[in-house]
C-alpha cells in the first residue's frame, strides 16, 4: 500500500475518532442555527456552535463533526447574533432604590441585552457586587461596565458625584475611581469650569483612562478633542462644535450672558454643515465616539402630549423608580407651545446628524439612557427602540446591528472577547425567530438568550418576567 493510501486511511481514522467524541457536561451543542455574519451581512445556514465553560469552543457546519451529548439544542429556524450592548444606562437613586435597581437587571437579559455601560450613579458598591454575581450566574443580569460616580463641580446636580473645587482635586478624584474599579471616567457638565474639565481629560489621557460624558458650554469642542476626549454622550456638544458661532456663543456662556438652554438654541440656529463635516472628520481621526441617545429624545420631546400610564413595561418597574419620573414629566407639562416646538425641531435635527457622522467614520454607540429619573425609558426594551430610531435615520440594519454588538467591545478594547460568533469569544448570544437584516424590529423576536454559556429558553425568559 502506497504512502498516499496510508495517509488517506489515517485521516479517515482521525476523522472517525473526532466524530465519536463524547462531550462532558460542561459542554453545550447548538445545531442547525442560521448565524448572521456581521462582517459580510450574509447568513451562514445549518451551523453548529459548541460551547464550553461559558465560551464558544467551535463553530462548524452541522453534521461535519458528530458529538455525543445530552446538552444538545436544535436551533432550526433561528437566527443568531451576538448579545446586544446598551452603551448608556443608569443604576442610581440612592439606598432607597437599591433593590428596585437590582430588579431591573433581569429585564436586560429578557430583551437580549447581555452587556451594559453604567454611565454614572450613586450605587457603585452595589453595581460592582451585581456584576460579580452575574458573572458567577448567581444573578440574572448583564455584564456591567461602570464609571462609578460622575465627576462634577461643587453643588453637583446628581447625588454621589465627585465634586472638584480646583485643579489639585483632579488627581485624587481619578485615584479614587481607579481604586473603586471604575472602567472609565464619566464627566458631567453642570458645575465644572472650562479649566477643570480640560484638566480631567488631560490627566485621564495620561493615565490611559477613557473619558466620556457631557461638556460644559464654556469649552470649545475641538479643545476637548485635543485634550483627549474619548466619547460624547448626547448630541448637544457635537452640535456646539458644528456651530458657525461656537466661539461667540462660548464667550457668552463664560460671561454669564447665556445659560445651557439659551446656548443650545443659538447653536441649533447656527449649525453649519460644512463646519460639521470638518468636525466629524477630526472626531473620526481622533477616535471620539458618540452616544446619540435618540429614543429618549423622542420620549421627552413629546412627554407633554403622550400618556405613558398604560405602558406595558411599567409593570416591571418599581414604584420608587416610577416616582422619579415625575420630575421630567412635570417639567414637560410646564413647557409652552414655543418650547414644545423647539424640542421637536431639535429632536429631528439630532436624528439628521447621525448618518453623516456614521459616514465620516465616527463610532456610534447605541445607548438608551434608561434608569431612575429618565421617564418611561425602560431597561432592555429601550435599546431595541433606539435601534429602530437609528434605522429610521437611513442607516441600514446590518450597520445598526454592528453598532449594537461590535462598537461597544471596540470602544472598551475587548473585541477579542465579544462582538462575533467564533471560537474563544464569550458565549453571550441572541437567538431570534425572525431575520433582523430584513427589519431591525426583529431583534425583539427572541426565542433564546445565551448568557455566560447558559441558555434561557422563551419559557424561562417568560418565567423571569413573571417573577418580576
Amino acid at each position: 500500500m502506497g504512502f498516499r493510501h496510508l495517509l488517506f486511511l489515517s485521516s479517515i481514522i482521525v476523522l472517525l475518532s473526532i466524530n465519536c467524541t463524547r462531550l462532558s457536561p460542561d459542554h453545550k451543542l447548538i445545531e442547525h442555527a442560521s448565524i448572521i455574519d456581521l462582517e459580510t451581512g450574509s447568513i451562514l445556514e445549518n451551523q453548529s456552535i459548541l460551547i464550553e465553560n461559558g465560551k464558544i469552543s467551535k463553530v462548524f457546519e452541522t453534521g461535519y463533526i458528530s458529538y455525543d451529548t445530552n446538552n444538545k439544542f436544535d436551533a432550526s429556524g433561528l437566527f443568531v447574533i451576538p448579545g446586544l450592548w446598551d452603551m448608556h444606562i443608569h443604576l442610581r437613586g440612592g439606598e432607597a432604590l437599591i433593590e428596585e435597581n437590582r430588579a431591573l437587571l433581569p429585564l436586560y437579559i429578557t430583551h437580549g441585552v447581555t452587556t451594559v455601560r453604567d454611565a454614572g450613579g450613586d450605587l457603585t458598591p452595589q453595581v460592582l457586587k451585581w456584576r460579580k454575581e452575574a458573572q458567577n450566574n448567581e444573578l440574572v443580569g448583564p455584564y456591567i461596565f461602570t464609571s462609578g460616580p460622575k465627576i462634577d463641580g461643587v453643588n453637583s446636580t446628581w447625588e454621589g458625584s465627585l465634586e472638584l473645587t480646583s485643579v489639585e482635586d483632579v488627581s485624587s478624584a481619578l485615584d479614587s475611581l481607579v481604586a473603586l474599579g471604575a472602567d472609565y471616567v464619566k464627566i458631567y457638565d453642570s458645575r465644572l469650569s472650562e479649566e477643570l474639565y480640560l484638566e480631567i481629560l488631560k490627566q485621564a489621557e495620561s493615565r490611559g483612562l477613557k473619558t466620556t460624558g457631557h461638556m460644559p458650554m464654556s469649552v470649545m469642542f475641538e479643545d476637548a478633542i485635543d485634550a483627549g476626549l474619548d466619547g460624547v454622550d448626547h448630541l448637544y456638544y457635537v452640535m456646539k462644535g458644528a456651530s458657525s458661532k461656537e466661539e461667540e456663543i462660548t464667550e457668552q456662556v463664560r460671561n454669564g450672558e447665556l445659560g445651557f438652554w439659551g446656548a443650545v438654541r443659538e447653536l441649533l440656529n447656527s449649525y453649519d454643515e460644512e463646519k460639521a463635516a470638518l468636525l466629524f472628520q477630526k472626531m473620526a481621526e481622533n477616535n471620539v465616539a458618540v452616544v446619540p441617545t435618540l429614543y429618549i429624545d423622542d420620549i421627552l420631546s413629546y412627554l407633554h402630549e403622550v400618556d405613558h400610564s398604560d405602558d406595558e413595561m411599567l409593570q416591571f418597574i418599581g414604584e420608587g423608580i416610577q416616582e422619579t419620573y415625575a420630575r421630567r414629566l412635570n417639567s414637560a407639562l410646564r413647557r409652552n407651545d414655543a418650547a414644545n416646538a423647539f424640542e421637536a425641531t431639535m429632536n429631528e435635527h439630532f436624528k439628521a446628524m447621525v448618518p453623516p457622522m456614521h459616514e465620516a467614520g465616527i463610532m456610534i454607540l447605541p445607548g438608551s439612557d434608561n434608569g431612575a429619573y429618565n421617564s418611561y425609558v425602560y431597561a432592555g426594551h429601550s435599546l431595541h427602540k433606539e435601534l429602530e430610531v437609528i434605522v429610521s435615520t437611513g442607516i441600514s440594519e446590518i450597520e445598526t446591528l454592528r453598532m449594537a454588538t461590535q462598537n461597544g467591545p471596540k470602544f472598551f478594547g475587548v473585541m477579542n472577547q465579544y462582538g462575533s460568533i467564533e471560537a474563544m469569544k464569550e458565549a453571550d448570544l441572541l437567538f431570534l425567530n425572525e431575520n433582523p437584516l430584513e427589519q431591525i424590529k426583529h431583534t425583539q423576536s427572541i426565542e433564546w438568550v445565551m448568557l455566560n454559556g447558559e441558555i434561557f429558553t422563551r419559557t424561562e425568559l417568560d418565567q423571569v418576567l413573571q417573577e418580576l
